[in-house]
């Protein structure tokens, strides 16, 4: 009887791992890579870029890919920017490097290489959006000469606060040895697993809706192995950086603006009001009526925050300029 329990077992998760891999190709197919490749240490980075003109680089949270900052690569590139968005390392097309662990400050790292790779070689404005805000901040700190401006975007930059301060069960077993492989190639396929995507994504975008088609994007997409063991990776290893980080925003010196919507659930405008503490030359804006999804719903918004930080740099090349 026991044999015969554990066959039909080791019979369902087997069928399971059959319908789960066919649905993740199926997903591949469906969305295509839209930008170009770069590699840098060995792994291929996948990103979208227009224009030419002044860098501004795009930092995608965790929901989903360089497709966040669609709108905002286009709006920018039409206003004389050269825009660039990344997949950052796991998400989308970007592969993740094995074998080691990856904080916001190692892809700060692999993202810079990347963009020496591409050719970039005057200073960025840099955009980084929820949980990129310490990447975004840990980039400028570890290359200061080489970030013209920064804008964060209802950013995370601090442990306290952040809504996975302690950790979570979910994040702690798929990225458990084994036991996580088994779940994210069998599990992620499942009404379970897309009722938890369309749960994700109506939490993430309130009060305001998500873009049609969007939540099933995040399924595809999100919901794939490597993909979904990446987030759930940066979702644990965020507290400790950002711990080990937040004494040295106040080192930042460059223009700085931080935004966020007045509804956004996340808990980040306290985050952004004790980021405006730390480094006080920044620039602290509370945007009426929206909340945490900026870059998919409020591209414009995004752009009056850069347009900020421009107007600050040409400021002060007149001031230099006379002096």
């Amino acid at each position: 009887m026991a044999v015969s329990l554990i066959l039909i077992v080791i019979l369902i998760f087997g069928l399971l791992f059959i319908y789960n891999q066919w649905q993740f190709k199926k997903a591949n197919k469906l969305y295509q890579p839209e930008g170009k490749f770069i590699t840098v240490d060995g792994i291929k980075l996948h990103y979208i870029s227009k224009g030419s003109g002044q860098p501004i680089v795009f930092l995608h949270g965790g929901m989903l890919t360089s497709s966040d900052f669609k709108e905002n690569v286009q709006l920018a590139a039409q206003q004389g920017y050269q825009a660039i968005a990344f997949d950052r390392p796991g998400y989308g097309y970007s592969e993740r490097p094995k074998n080691r662990k990856i904080t916001p400050i190692t892809q700060a790292t692999i993202i810079h290489k990347a963009l020496k790779e591409i050719g970039i070689d005057q200073p960025i404005i840099l955009v980084g959006h929820s949980w990129s805000g310490t990447m975004t901040l840990s980039y400028a700190i570890q290359f200061p000469s080489e970030v013209a401006g920064v804008v964060i975007l209802a950013g995370a930059m601090y442990k306290e606060g952040y809504a996975a301060e302690n950790g979570d069960l979910l994040s702690k077993l798929v990225t458990t040895p084994i036991l996580g492989s088994i779940i994210l190639n069998t599990l992620l396929r499942t009404p379970l697993a897309k009722s938890m995507a369309s749960s994700m994504v109506k939490e993430t975008f309130a009060p305001e809706k998500a873009p049609e088609k969007y939540e099933k994007k995040v399924y595809a997409l999100g919901f794939r192995p490597k993909h979904f063991r990446a987030n759930r990776e940066d979702v644990l290893v965020f507290p400790e950086t950002s711990k080990n980080l937040c004494a040295k925003y106040k080192k930042i010196s460059v223009p700085l603006v931080i935004a966020v919507g007045e509804k956004d659930p996340f808990g980040v405008i306290n985050q952004a009001r004790r980021l405006k503490e730390d480094i006080p030359h920044a620039i602290l804006n509370i945007i009426p009526s929206i909340g945490h999804m900026i870059p998919q719903l409020h591209p414009t918004v995004v752009m009056d925050n850069i347009h900020i930080i421009c107007e600050k740099l040409t400021n002060s090349n007149i001031v230099d300029s006379k002096n």
